[in-house]
């Protein structure tokens, strides 16, 4: 998910209201929140308002259709079909579920204002008494300030990487949502207990929704992994470099930077392999994408489930890269996944058949498919190799001679 809801544009030192949308009272019963929270995000950050923002309100109803039009601008119906695919064959979610429908409910539940980074609009929902305003409030001003110094937009556009976008949203959550927790409850860094508070706060608040109670553990996990691990590397990030920000080229670009703090913060960075997939042989590429650390792990833990050993299996992942292909006889999934050691490629190689028997034995059954997981060689680095493959499909649907690794 890639919207920023619940995140702001920030004003300067004075309230200004660019558009006034449907009742001015109503909007103007935001204002003296806004005017209020502004000073105190700027003092959080260390960073200044370089504009005013504008702000509008929209009722229920009206959010909900702008968050369609933002989500169908920002995920093309092609690629929400492509992962909807790629999660079925994977036993992530059942084939009766409405993936890009699901994607819309998640965001319009949990929704009561929005900052666009598009736009450089604050949405708030036309409810000024809403008492979670004191927390969103300062939260979308904290996404607004963000955006006047680093470009969201081109974060969360980002095409082919989600495990990059996800660890950069991870930053901008995690900064949202110690800052606003710190101003509307006076829970912050220095406040014995905040962590575990908030933390507590921010899972339970959004388990109890009934979209995201719902949703399959993947996507519940991936939906609370910005604000939660987020929050964690931020804290971690303000001990180690006290009036630094992780902007720019200090964003993180992998989850597991986020998890696994000798990564990020160890002698040096370590960076995660790229991968570069060469055309399928006897099929056509539908789509390609990484999954990352984090995702594979919530992957495992569902269909394992057993946090242990999914922890395990991919403690040691070093780079990811998989393509959805279509042949004559189907739809498969090729995914390659580079590991630190041998070891590490055993032990992921491991969870993977285990992961497929499962997921095979649980469903219908899908006759005729060939799955393998196959431990290869990637660069000189150990790697596995899993494939899902429609029947008649050549077992060398992707030539690992050509796979590029930098």
């Amino acid at each position: 998910m890639r919207i920023f809801t619940g995140i702001v544009p920030a004003l300067a030192a004075v309230v200004a209201v660019a558009a006034v949308v449907g009742d001015g009272r109503a909007q103007d019963a935001f204002a003296p929140q806004i005017a209020e929270a502004v000073p105190r995000v700027e003092a959080a950050l260390g960073l200044h308002f370089k504009r005013p923002v504008r702000y509008e309100v929209r009722d229920r109803a009206e959010m909900r259709r702008m968050l369609a039009k933002l989500l169908d601008a920002e995920r093309s119906a092609r690629e929400l079909a492509a992962e909807q695919t790629v999660y079925h064959l994977l036993g992530i979610i059942p084939d009766t579920l409405d993936w890009p429908r699901l994607q819309l409910d998640l965001l319009a539940e949990q929704v009561v204002g929005f900052y666009d980074p598009r736009s450089k609009v604050l949405y708030l929902q036309n409810d000024p008494d809403d008492p979670t305003l004191s927390i969103v409030i300062p939260h979308e001003l904290v996404h607004a300030l963000q955006d006047q110094y680093m470009d969201l937009d081109s974060l969360v556009s980002l095409k082919g990487d989600d495990d990059r976008v996800l660890a950069a949203m991870a930053v901008m959550e995690g900064q949202a949502t110690l800052v606003s927790f710190e101003i509307a409850l006076g829970m912050g860094a220095d406040f014995p207990g905040s962590e575990e508070a908030i933390r507590l706060s921010v899972r339970s608040g959004m388990e109890e929704q009934p979209v995201i109670a719902a949703a399959p553990h993947f996507v519940r996990e991936l939906e609370i992994f910005p604000y939660l691990s987020g929050m964690e590397f931020m804290l971690r990030f303000q001990r180690e470099r006290p009036g630094a920000l992780p902007f720019g080229s200090d964003l993180p670009t992998s989850t597991a930077q986020i998890e696994h703090v000798a990564l990020y913060f160890g002698p040096s960075r370590k960076e995660p392999l790229a991968l570069s997939l060469p055309a399928p042989r006897g099929a056509e590429l539908v789509y390609e994408n990484d999954f990352g650390a984090f995702a594979t792990r919530v992957f495992l833990e569902q269909l394992l489930r057993d946090r242990k050993r999914a922890a395990r299996a991919t403690a040691g992942w070093a780079g990811d890269r998989y393509a959805l292909v279509r042949t004559a006889s189907g739809d498969g999934l090729v995914w390659l996944t580079v590991c630190d050691t041998p070891r590490d490629a055993a032990e992921f190689a491991e969870a993977m058949r285990r992961a497929s028997a499962k997921r095979y034995r649980d469903a219908r059954s899908e006759a005729g498919r060939t799955v393998t997981v196959t431990r290869v060689e990637i660069a000189g680095r150990p790697a596995v190799l899993y494939e899902d493959l429609p029947p008649g499909t050549l077992s060398d649907v992707l030539d690992l001679a050509l796979v590029r690794a930098h």
